[in-house]
């Protein structure tokens, strides 16, 4: 049986919590004077582009918010409109980190605090949203959408994955997974 929508949301938030505990690894990393590796950096921020916000936030965005909108759920001073808020915070502080890293330079402390305090921000913010999600939002969906507009969104998540790349889903889990195997080694934790 197919997932259903919230489902196939509460389940690609799994990597995007790992990137947070990732990020939380590397600010303190960072806070100890230690340097990260400006080609891990690059690809934390196109995962976070790419899945977080274009795979993921689009679906929501595009397809579920209005989908709840059309069931009656207030598209402002709700639950919607303060998600919709946190994702552009997020979007916000992935363009400052993309911009703290070109003027990253190793050995820099200077350079090293911007992109310790932006992980710090992004951490700050998507375990609290995912939270949000998972136990407020996605509960209401189920309750509020009925089975017609639940295929409905079935099919568009489908075609968003589409229009994404066929293989673009699984590239962004592959760099999850590397940036995650990064971290642990700088926490010295063992491979699972």
């Amino acid at each position: 049986m197919d997932k259903n929508s919230t489902e196939i949301l509460e389940e690609e938030h799994r990597p995007i919590q790992k990137m947070a505990d990732v990020m939380l690894i590397w600010a303190e990393h960072l806070r100890q004077g230690q340097e990260l590796h400006i080609q891990s950096l690059n690809d934390l921020v196109e995962f976070m582009r790419t899945f977080a916000d274009r795979c993921h936030h689009g679906k929501e965005e595009t397809y579920l918010f209005p989908a709840l909108e059309r069931s009656g759920v207030p598209s402002a001073g709700g639950p919607l409109g303060a998600l919709r808020h946190e994702h552009q915070t997020g979007r916000a502080l992935v363009a400052q980190l993309a911009q703290a890293i070109t003027s990253y330079v190793p050995g820099n402390p200077a350079t090293r605090q911007p992109i310790e305090e932006v992980l710090r921000g992004l951490v700050g913010l998507y375990p609290n949203h995912i939270w949000k999600e998972n136990n407020m939002l996605f509960p209401m969906a189920r309750k509020f959408l009925s089975a017609a507009e639940e295929r409905k969104l079935q099919e568009a998540f489908r075609q968003v994955e589409l229009e994404i790349g066929p293989d673009v889903h699984e590239r962004m889990e592959s760099i999850a997974l590397r940036l995650e195997a990064e971290a642990r080694l700088i926490r010295g934790s063992p491979q699972p």
